[in-house]
């Protein structure tokens, strides 16, 4: 065959394979006009296979890697096309436009936010008073249950960690944040109710109040009372117990004393009688209140004895009973004697001693007016420290002040 005809042949392979391919794409674009998007790309795809597997079966090997090289650069420029759009596209969007989407969302959002609230308050609204405050109540009760029970919690996680001091301290300002936090909300609560009440209800809450503490602070000085009065039984008998078992120098004084008393005012004129250890050994009397006066009155006059000065005269509240103590020197023996009369507390009234001594008229005037004792035959009885229209008595044990701020 000479070289004309194998370069007519060669020119008619690349027509026929140049119609082949526009046939190709002919029919592609038909099939792609009619088929969905998902369709198309498929067609597209089976099309580029087709085009490709026949290439490849026309192309020798050389050529073949030469096609798959423009194809890839041709997928890769398509795709740098395709992106380069999308992101003009974006671009094209002013920077206010943008912000005005975002702010229409926000806004969005807080009317949303607002409808609830108001939605909530209305319901709130149409609740009755009491119902709100058993509400309120409610709502306060399950904040302090949450907060107890958070509480507890980490104590409880706190707790497998630390050593047992560490504990301690942290159990103690747990408690301390809950005591602070339950204040913080009673006064809260306290003038949420008093900004909501009129001004004769804030009156009574005052009272109620005022009355509380007056309660409140009863019930602490009767608490306070009793144990003062076990602290001093138990003082009594650890001072008996360790009472020494010699005998005091001024035992055969008493012994004189108690002999004489009873020789002249009678058995039984005396209810006790002992050596205070922890008085200097002072000899004591525990009158009887029916011969108190008839006592003081024989340790006075008689000549043996002769105890012309009183040194000293007090009440005692002992919440059981009053106690009026004399204290009386002779000058004659060189000796002191105590003198203890116990009286019934609702009703304290005994003799008064000022026709004996004179001393004693502003003493027995002091325990009249801080304890209410009442001293008949006083020749001038009255209040000399407090007014006479003062209301109480400020050394007994129960005394509560007339005005609780003071």
């Amino acid at each position: 065959m000479s070289e004309k005809e194998d370069l007519a042949k060669q020119k008619a392979e690349a027509a026929a394979r140049a119609k082949a391919v526009a046939l190709a794409r002919k029919q592609a674009k038909a099939e792609a006009a009619e088929k969905p998007e998902v369709d198309i790309d498929i067609a597209k795809q089976k099309a580029a296979a087709a085009a490709k597997a026949k290439a490849a079966a026309e192309k020798p090997e050389g050529e073949m890697d030469i096609a798959k090289q423009k194809a890839a650069a041709a997928a890769k420029a398509k795709a740098a096309a395709l992106a380069k759009k999308q992101a003009k596209a974006a671009a094209e969007k002013p920077e206010g436009e943008m912000d005005i989407a975002k702010q229409k969302a926000a806004a969005a959002a807080k009317a949303k936010a607002a409808a609830l609230a108001k939605k909530q308050a209305k319901e709130a609204a149409e609740k009755p008073e009491g119902e709100m405050d058993i509400a309120k109540q409610k709502a306060a009760a399950a904040a302090k249950a949450k907060a107890a029970a958070l509480a507890r919690k980490q104590a409880k996680e706190e707790a497998g960690e630390k050593p047992e001091g560490e504990i301690d301290a942290v159990k103690q300002k747990a408690a301390a944040a809950a005591k602070a936090k339950a204040a913080a909300l009673a006064r809260k609560q306290a003038k949420e109710e008093a900004g909501e009440k009129p001004e004769g209800e804030i009156d009574a809450a005052k009272q109620k109040a005022a009355a509380a503490a007056k309660a409140k602070a009863a019930a602490a000085a009767k608490a306070k009372a009793a144990a003062a009065a076990k602290n001093r039984t138990a003082a009594q008998e650890s001072e008996e117990a360790d009472t020494p078992s010699e005998i005091s120098p001024n035992q055969s004084k008493l012994d004189q004393i108690v002999s004489a008393i009873e020789s002249h005012v009678g058995q039984g004129a005396l209810l006790e009688n002992y050596i205070n250890r922890l008085s200097k050994d002072v000899p004591t009397l525990v009158a009887n209140p029916d011969t108190y006066f008839s006592i003081a009155k024989f340790l006075r006059y008689d000549e043996q004895f002769d105890f012309s000065y009183l040194s000293e005269l007090h009440g005692t509240d002992f919440e059981s009973h009053m106690e009026i103590y004399v204290h009386l020197h002779s000058f004659k023996m060189n000796q002191s004697v105590a003198l203890k009369v116990k009286l019934d507390r609702d009703t304290p009234v005994i003799p008064s001693l000022v026709p004996l001594w004179s001393g004693a008229n502003w003493p027995e005037c002091e325990a009249y007016d801080l304890l209410g004792i009442n001293f008949y035959e006083h020749p001038d009885l009255k209040r000399i420290l407090l007014g006479e229209d003062w209301k109480g008595y400020p050394l007994r044990k129960d005394y509560e002040p007339y005005d609780v701020e003071v």
